[in-house]
């Protein structure tokens, strides 16, 4: 536990350090593979229960041969623990985060609108021109923050680099197929339930954790009366979570692929402005040194 930890720690620090790749990053890498195999398996005249087989066989293919291999390299001698840190760095998007919500905060702030739309778009897959810049740029760094570092860490804890590395891959499928469209309906939805699984724990710690960091008494009340409206199971509890610890307003209207969607309003308080997305950052910088706290004081519970 103790040396976990440490690791974590060390991986925390060298993301905030070194942030996200420029060139070669491999989850852009395993993103390029997927679209290969998307191209030889999807089949768009085969029947509702063939494209669910196909999308099984493609998550099988593209998660197994990864996940057993990070098993035997995380196991050598010497190279093993340089491995593992390695596999958990990739795995980790806190700065990356940071770096493209700033991005917007920034744009926002010096009345860019343009410059702050571009950005949004980077993060979110709805339509940019409707977009609520702010209240996007709050959920996405919410959602994500649940993700792509408390669903990371809580599953590098579980299983090594084995298990953080089958999430990752999992997550990164879910977010290339887990739409409920004509193409990705059918053959996306084992990808998107076998997300919907690995994130329903930490999903949940998260929520949790902003809410203590944050306004408590709005955050658990906005996460109780509202995150079972939404319809994700996961990021239900996380968005409701947050938006109430911020005492900010997040959901409503949003439109994909040209068709507007119902969605509720998550928490309470004003509407979200760019300020709140610095606000946000530091909800999610905070909740990460509770994580930390936390396993500190677990490690040396467990060490005596």
């Amino acid at each position: 536990m103790l040396i976990a930890t440490l690791m974590i720690i060390l991986a925390l620090v060298l993301d905030w350090l070194l942030g996200e790749p420029k060139r070669w990053h491999p989850l852009v890498g395993f993103g390029h593979l997927t679209k290969v195999i998307e191209q030889r398996l999807y089949q768009p005249n085969s029947s509702k229960h063939q494209q669910i087989l196909r999308g099984f066989l493609a998550v099988f293919f593209l998660l197994i041969p990864f996940t057993a291999l990070s098993y035997y390299l995380a196991n050598i001698d010497l190279i093993g623990d340089i491995f593992t840190l390695l596999i958990l760095l990739f795995c980790i998007g806190h700065k990356s985060l940071s770096d493209h919500a700033k991005s917007i905060a920034d744009a926002l702030q010096s009345d860019d609108l343009h410059r702050a739309r571009f950005h949004t778009s980077r993060i979110v897959s709805r339509d940019p021109v409707t977009l609520n810049i702010p209240r996007a740029a709050i959920e996405s760094v919410l959602e994500n923050g649940a993700d792509s570092v408390f669903s990371a860490l809580l599953w590098f804890l579980i299983g090594g680099a084995p298990a953080v590395l089958f999430y990752r891959l999992a997550n990164t499928l879910d977010a290339m197929w887990g739409y409920r469209n004509q193409r990705y309906l059918y053959f996306g939805r084992f990808a998107a339930r076998l997300d919907d699984v690995l994130n329903y724990i930490p999903a949940r710690l998260t929520a949790l954790t902003y809410a203590l960091i944050g306004n408590t008494r709005l955050g658990l009340r906005a996460w109780r009366q509202q995150a079972h409206h939404w319809d994700s199971p996961n990021a239900g509890p996380v968005m409701a979570s947050g938006a109430g610890a911020l005492n900010i307003t997040l959901g409503g209207p949003a439109q994909y692929d040209g068709h507007w969607h119902k969605r509720i309003i998550l928490g309470s308080g004003h509407e979200p402005k760019a300020i709140d997305i610095h606000r946000a950052l530091t909800l999610l910088r905070h909740s990460i040194v509770l994580w930390v706290i936390v396993l500190l004081l677990l490690s040396g519970l467990t060490y005596a």
